[in-house]
């Protein structure tokens, strides 16, 4: 391998509370798996992480723990993340030949300085040269397409794992910032809570995730859907076997949904009245793995009266971003924070 591919090897990472994305310059996503590890509590021996991981939650015995280590956007449980940081950064690195690469990191914009700093360790522990930390919804944005340098008022609201972050975003800087910690993590938990209490069934998260992907809407679907859910009986404590209506999804989502709603209500009335006119005309874009939940742009602009669009791919926005920073070193210095 010549010096100018090594040049090429940087990487752009969306590290989420629910996924982890990689994405290597010149070359596209690279790796995508749940934000999952499970590793041995005594010796610190990684177990699995990603997909793996995620089936043994709830599973493992006292000596093993499988563990999401990332709540709410930021990191819960340090030594975890560092463990599955480096595993991933192995494998990433192993397979394409990289060593010692420039790293792109997405953060939620509401994180402290204490834990930029507990990213940017955990990164350069696990291999990388330096580390650049941008704005979640920046980096949404960028990969959105939306022309984040113009001076005029962009507005994008990016509902993740862990957070809903919104950004009005003005000549490549945030103007206003509101984020809340009612995401894609809260809304599978509506489910499982609705299912308990109305349904009289105690189901898992993997359940819940499933039922949420499927049928999960913000408003009432053309034709009402169904689906079948097996979890407890909430008072025999024996297997049941239930169908769950979109309808009834509906419901159990309507209040995060309607904390969604207000999160981007408080931007738009924190706006300087100069971006509010440009956002009347362009509207807001929705990103992240929220953006996928049915209906979700109706209601959207049902209660805010501005036209509202679904980004391409909104799952991978934030690591799209990424990429086109590392393309482009200019937009990277102008929004990144360098450590």
């Amino acid at each position: 391998m010549n010096i100018l591919n090594f040049a090429n090897r940087d990487l752009g990472i969306d590290l989420g509370t629910a996924n982890i994305l990689v994405t290597l310059r010149d070359k596209g996503i690279i790796y995508r798996e749940p934000s999952v590890v499970a590793y041995n509590k005594e010796t610190k021996e990684i177990i699995a992480v990603g997909e793996e991981a995620k089936e043994m939650l709830g599973k493992t015995p006292p000596n093993i723990i499988a563990i999401r280590p990332l709540k709410d956007g930021v990191i819960a449980d340090f030594t975890a993340t560092k463990l599955m940081l480096r595993e991933v950064m192995e494998k990433v690195c192993k397979k394409n030949r990289i060593y010692k690469p420039q790293v792109i990191v997405g953060v939620p914009s509401g994180i402290t300085e204490v834990e930029e700093r507990a990213v940017e360790e955990a990164i350069i522990s696990s291999g990388a040269r330096e580390v650049f930390l941008v704005d979640e919804p920046m980096a949404a944005a960028i990969g959105a397409d939306v022309r984040v340098a113009e001076p005029s008022g962009s507005i994008i609201a990016d509902i993740g794992g862990g957070t809903t972050e919104v950004a009005v975003i003005s000549l490549g800087g945030i103007v206003v910032s509101n984020s809340i910690k009612i995401a894609g993590d809260e809304l599978t938990e509506d489910i499982i809570n609705y299912a308990k209490k109305k349904l009289d069934i105690i189901i898992g998260e993997n359940t819940a995730e499933r039922i949420k992907k499927e049928i999960g809407c913000a408003s009432p679907l053309l034709t009402e859907e169904y689906r079948e859910i097996r979890g407890r009986d909430v008072y025999t404590g024996l297997p049941v076997v239930k169908d769950i209506s979109s309808i009834e999804v509906e419901n159990a989502l309507k209040s995060s949904i309607n904390k969604i709603v207000e999160s981007v209500k408080v931007a738009l009335e924190q706006t300087p009245p100069e971006l509010i006119s440009d956002i009347a005309i362009k509207g807001l874009v929705v990103a992240g793995g929220g953006a996928l939940i049915k209906n979700i742009d109706v209601v959207l602009q049902e209660k805010l009266e501005i036209p509202v669009t679904i980004a391409e791919e909104p799952l991978d926005c934030v690591v799209n971003g990424t990429k086109k920073m590392l393309e482009d070193m200019d937009t990277l210095r102008k929004v990144a924070k360098k450590f």
